[in-house]
């Protein structure tokens, strides 16, 4: 009789099979909203990728101060990442996306309607700290709506959002940018800011409604304490370095040298350097795809992935850098190609914080490792500019001897990467961090 009656009938079978369940679609739809806002916060981060030289033209600057510009904007977006982690693990991605969203947009009308470089400089500042608060805080929504296994997957798809705003960036900005005219093409960047302000700020939900009692509220955990507990994951060091090495030449090509080095250096016309920053794009769409399969099928590969694609940056760019006289189209092709598998493989950096830190502490573990890569961009995007200078704009070896620069940075992100394998190595991978942290785990394996 019992076990007549605890079958379940066919019919109930059949609907529960068929039909997902309510909160996996709202998953989707909170995600996308996260996703459209952050790609419009890459598309206002990249408007100056195709605008480096109008830009110089424009407020009358140099290399060294053109690179000031793009410099502030990443350093603001890198310190800005562990406060915003521990705002957006506190008040939630919805209120941090929605100013982020606004300061974007004064900074880019501010930028549109000034001549003065201080006023300019300000205004990119203003752009940078917006941006800093959209990526973390979507990773943030990504813990909270989808279960552990889908991490990597979501995550990836999340950086395509993010390259479809620079293909945007790089393709239309700078058509209408040619055609329009400075002020007209950045009133139009600072007005989709905030067109997408208002379904974030109505429509975004942070988390899934509870439908069992209210949890306990968690005790109330000191800043020091919080970022102190994330830090000591080796797992998030180790996506620190992986977010280091993998995405900053990639970066600091696309957002503003390298354009100039196509044009100056190289010698193509405007027209073929904008095709080949929206070929890097193209390659970054269609990479993020290949890793995000590849992670999911393989997750045991990402730090072999993340090394394969550090060394083979810095092997192109040695071969590329050491070619006498202008380097062949088909070579620059092959640097393009390269560069655009950086930023899909800095996404990797992030699962290994994940997989170490609770869902209430991914913010500000994602802020950590968020930090390495834009870190390093602030630190290459300066080199470049005074290297220039310093060499002279005007000699065949200045682009050489800038690019070159990078190498140390290479060196050091390697030599992080290495130590911190053999740590995370050591480490029980089936070990919780917390009894949350077991949760999520056993909810991912079914």
């Amino acid at each position: 009789m019992s076990a007549t009656t605890s079958r379940p009938s066919p019919a109930v079978s059949a609907t529960t099979t068929a039909t997902p369940p309510p909160s996996y679609r709202l998953a989707w739809i909170a995600w996308s909203i996260g996703a459209v806002a952050y790609s419009v916060a890459v598309f206002q981060r990249s408007s100056l990728g195709v605008a480096g030289l109008e830009t110089a033209h424009h407020f009358g600057v140099g290399p060294t101060v053109l690179s000031t510009f793009t410099m502030l904007q990443l350093l603001v977006y890198a310190l800005m990442q562990v406060p915003v982690g521990l705002l957006v693990d506190r008040f939630g991605p919805r209120r941090l996306l929605t100013t982020g969203l606004l300061l974007m947009a004064l900074g880019q009308c501010a930028f549109a309607l000034t001549e003065s470089v201080g006023a300019g400089v300000a205004a990119r500042v203003l752009v940078g700290a917006g941006d800093a608060m959209s990526f973390v805080s979507v990773l943030r929504l990504i813990a909270a709506w989808f279960p552990a296994r889908r991490g990597a997957l979501m995550t990836q798809l999340t950086a395509l959002a993010g390259i479809t705003g620079n293909l945007v960036a790089a393709a239309p900005l700078g058509a209408l940018l040619r055609t329009a005219g400075w002020t007209p093409t950045f009133l139009t960047a600072a007005a989709l800011a905030a067109a997408v302000l208002i379904p974030v700020a109505t429509l975004l939900r942070d988390r899934p409604t509870a439908t069992g009692p209210a949890p306990a509220p968690r005790p109330r955990v000191r800043v020091r304490d919080q970022i102190a507990d994330a830090w000591s994951r080796p797992g998030t060091r180790l996506g620190m370095w992986v977010h280091f090495s993998t995405q900053f030449s990639g970066t600091v090509f696309g957002l503003l040298w390298g354009y100039p080095f196509l044009v100056e250096a190289q010698g193509l016309s405007p027209a073929t350097a904008s095709t080949m920053i929206t070929l890097l794009v193209v390659v970054a769409l269609v990479a993020g795809q290949v890793i995000g399969a590849s992670l999911v099928r393989w997750p045991a590969s990402r730090l072999g992935l993340a090394l394969g694609v550090v060394l083979a940056t810095t092997l192109t760019w040695a071969v590329v850098l050491s070619w006498p006289g202008r380097v062949p189209l088909p070579a620059l092709v092959v640097l393009v190609v390269v560069l655009g598998t950086n930023m899909p493989a800095s996404m990797i950096g992030f699962e290994f914080a994940r997989d170490a830190n609770p869902t209430h502490r991914v913010g500000t573990a994602s802020g950590l490792v968020n930090v390495g890569g834009f870190g390093a961009s602030v630190l290459a995007t300066l080199a470049i500019g005074a290297g220039i200078d310093l060499v002279g704009k005007g000699d065949p070896m200045a682009y050489r001897v800038a690019f070159g620069l990078q190498f140390v940075l290479f060196a050091v992100g390697l030599t992080g990467m290495l130590r911190l394998r053999r740590v995370v190595r050591r480490e029980r991978v089936t070990a919780p961090t917390d009894a949350e942290a077991a949760l999520e785990r056993a909810e991912a394996l079914g």
